[in-house]
């Protein structure tokens, strides 16, 4: 790689690392960078989730004593769904063609982002009354989109954890360390596949998880109300983005 590229894929995965710890949506940031570099989609695709576990794992692991279940799911059921839906998307991604999911993406995203603003604004809803098996349905479905594609997992979890009764803080922490166990997942995967670019992989984890570490460092200092105005903003950023990049 030149230098030009280094400084790309470095300055991208600081941005997508913090990105990540803060809202979601760091591939987005990942996958145009990969892809400067003259990586195709799919490579780029791969190589976007072996880069980024890593950061969300420094995350996850700054941001540890936040953990909590959500409404009757205790977080070691999350974090086994999690795992096992990751592997699950992986597994599709490497046996089926993106190009429908892609088109999907702008939607989700969308959807994600009006689902966490009604979670976080509007009248809270009582876990109790939404049980285990909606919980846990939800989580495996994004578990499996995050295996498969990645974008947008942050939101998706946002959402589902501030419907479900959790608080937006609690909601990131266990966000930030579900997105972990599912790139890992799918990173392990991903790694058997020989598709994976290892020395863009590298420069980007290295700048991932630097960004990873920062994101869950200011989580703690950020006032609620400006994390979820943020979330919701960056949500709506993100989807008329994707619309623009078609």
């Amino acid at each position: 790689m030149s230098p030009t590229e280094i400084a790309i894929l470095l300055a991208a995965g600081l941005w997508a690392g913090t990105q990540n710890a803060l809202a979601g949506g760091g591939s987005f940031v990942t996958l145009p960078a990969l892809m400067a570099t003259g990586l195709d989609a799919r490579v780029a695709n791969l190589t976007s989730t072996i880069a980024l576990f890593p950061g969300q794992i420094t995350t996850a692991l700054a941001n540890r004593r936040m953990v909590s279940g959500v409404g009757a799911l205790t977080f070691p059921i999350l974090l086994v769904i999690s795992l096992v839906g990751g592997v699950a998307g992986a597994l599709l991604l490497l046996a089926t063609p993106s190009d429908l999911f892609r088109r999907m993406l702008p939607w989700l995203v969308l959807a994600a982002t009006l689902l966490f603003a009604r979670g976080a604004f509007g009248r809270k809803v009582d876990a109790a009354n939404l049980g285990p098996t909606p919980l846990g349905i939800g989580q495996f479905g994004v578990a499996v989109y995050g295996g498969y594609f990645g974008g947008g997992i942050g939101f998706l979890m946002l959402a589902l954890f501030t419907l479900g009764g959790a608080a937006v803080k609690e909601a990131q922490a266990n966000k930030n360390a579900l997105a972990a166990a599912m790139n890992l997942a799918g990173a392990a995967v991903f790694a058997f596949s020989g598709e994976a670019a290892w020395a863009s992989a590298l420069v980007l984890g290295l700048g991932s998880t630097a960004g990873g570490y920062l994101g869950a460092r200011l989580i703690q200092h950020v006032p609620d109300k400006t994390l979820k105005a943020g979330v919701v903003a960056i949500g709506l950023a993100l989807f008329v983005g994707l619309l623009w990049r078609g």
